[in-house]
């Protein structure tokens, strides 16, 4: 499937794949940060997943910070987590590090992913579609999960 798990006790890959899916799918904001002359930055943005996991996609007006950094390098990483704000999470939330690398999609590919992103933000659509925005594809490299506030697993993608 394109995947290696490090750091796991008692986990498999799929199980962690569901894990993941699950998160995903419950969370609509991620926190981006991205780096420019050593300096690190960091946004929320509105975000997807592939259906394979090995891509993340956001959207950015080109005449921002975050997308002048990925044009400089291109090395991201996200944030996902599941926290309430409350004393529980540092027993029960999950925060899952996404490392990889961003690229603007463009052509039927962009045109492509923009339906998907669109199935889960449509309030977005005007945004999206503006000829200012970019949507952005990160090619995971990997995925650090940390969960029970101390339990961590490496999900590695192999693209």
């Amino acid at each position: 499937m394109g995947f290696r798990l490090e750091k796991a006790k008692d986990a498999d890959i799929q199980k962690t794949i569901d894990v993941l899916n699950e998160l995903f799918d419950s969370q609509s904001l991620a926190v981006l940060s991205t780096q420019r002359d050593s300096q690190p930055y960091c946004n929320l943005v509105a975000f997807i997943v592939t259906g394979d996991l090995k891509g993340l996609i956001f959207a950015t007006t080109r005449a921002t910070r975050k997308y002048e950094n990925i044009s400089s390098n291109s090395k991201v990483a996200l944030l996902v987590d599941n926290r309430n704000n409350q004393i529980s999470d540092f027993h029960d939330a999950m925060a899952v590090n996404i490392s990889g690398i961003a690229s603007e999609l463009i052509g039927d590919e962009c045109e492509k992913y923009m339906q998907f992103y669109l199935t889960k933000h449509p309030h977005l659509e005007d945004f999206v579609r503006s000829p200012s925005c970019a949507l952005m594809m990160v090619a995971v490299e990997s995925y650090i999960i940390v969960n029970r506030f101390q339990n961590v697993m490496v999900l590695h993608v192999e693209q």
